[in-house]
């Protein structure tokens, strides 16, 4: 299983970082250079930490874990509205960041309300497109259990809920964090940055468990490989969104519309396959973007087996009728 860590340090000899990180069969993920400072985002074989963190100790400078590396979370709420609390919600998003997610705030269409609450099924769909969602819902234990509970009924990545009421457990989320209110306020008390750290606790935790289902069936190649080959195309480079390319667990998304680069993207040369012979290309429910699901290896070996068993058929086929 991969490790994705952040090196802080300067740009002096950070070459001999890169190759290393080649050597020990890891990726680089990002670099931010200010000045001689670089930040650098690398994952890397879990048995490999210390050889990296040795070489950082050389380097004079600091390696720490970012144990949401690599994954895109979104944080929903019923509405953005003040009647739900959009403080908090914003604390989280940024607080996630933190440990390395890119993440993306939601309010649904129609929430304000215990009958009038509602998710639609694009809303789902969209959902489901990352690597999990924090629900923040309200103060009132009575409606969340009857009500609110239908929002994340069908949503297939793992969901962790953030509310008011002391709640143990709900039907169809991974973990419960109560204690989290409607406010007019930013999180900064103490209490509430403990509250935070908690959220983020939990959330780190139900994406290591999906990293160790992934890692079962591990996929293909990993998705950083993907990125750097990606990174290339120029509607990449001259892409003005932020973060342009944004990893996954299982994949990538990309932020270029999907018909009119679906054949370029699908062309890549990925250690001498295309990339749609190893991963599902799709169009995106966020405007303007593409889906990209890698594999597993397992996946491939089959589709190559399935491929060369037809190729003999068709052989046999032609040397029949000559």
């Amino acid at each position: 299983m991969y490790k994705v860590l952040l090196f802080d340090g300067g740009v002096y000899r950070v070459n001999e970082l890169y190759e290393l990180v080649e050597d020990v069969g890891g990726f680089i993920i990002q670099k931010t250079q200010t000045h001689v400072q670089i930040l650098v985002t690398l994952a890397i074989p879990e048995e490999e930490r210390d050889v990296i963190e040795k070489k950082s100790q050389e380097l004079g400078a600091k390696l720490t874990e970012i144990p949401l590396g690599g994954t895109e979370i979104a944080v929903v709420a019923p509405t953005l509205g003040r009647h739900h609390m959009p403080h908090p919600v914003c604390d989280i998003a940024e607080h996630l960041r933190r440990y390395g997610a890119i993440t993306v705030v939601m309010g649904l269409a129609r929430g304000k309300g215990r009958k009038s609450a509602q998710i639609s099924a694009e809303e789902k769909a969209l959902i489901n497109e990352y690597d999990a969602a924090v629900f923040v819902l309200g103060n009132f234990e009575d409606c969340i259990r009857k009500e609110k509970v239908r929002l994340f009924e069908d949503i297939e990545i793992p969901v962790v809920v953030a509310c008011g009421p002391a709640i143990d457990t709900l039907p169809n989320c991974s973990a419960v964090v109560s204690g989290v209110c409607r406010r007019v306020e930013r999180m900064r008390r103490a209490e509430d940055i403990a509250k935070l750290e908690e959220i983020a606790e939990k959330v780190c935790k139900v994406v290591e468990e999906r990293r160790r289902v992934i890692d079962e069936d591990p996929l293909f190649v990993h998705p950083a490989e993907v990125r750097q080959r990606i990174e290339d195309l120029p509607a990449v480079q001259k892409s003005l969104r932020p973060a342009p390319v944004v990893l996954h667990l299982d994949g990538l998304r990309v932020k270029i519309p999907y018909h009119e680069w679906k054949d370029q993207l699908a062309s890549i040369d990925v250690y001498g396959r295309k990339l749609k012979e190893i991963a599902e290309l799709s169009d995106s429910r966020l405007d303007g973007s593409t889906l990209i699901k890698i594999y597993s290896a397992s996946r491939v070996e089959s589709m190559n087996q399935l491929e060369s068993k037809e190729l003999l058929r068709d052989q046999a086929s032609a040397y029949a009728k000559e």
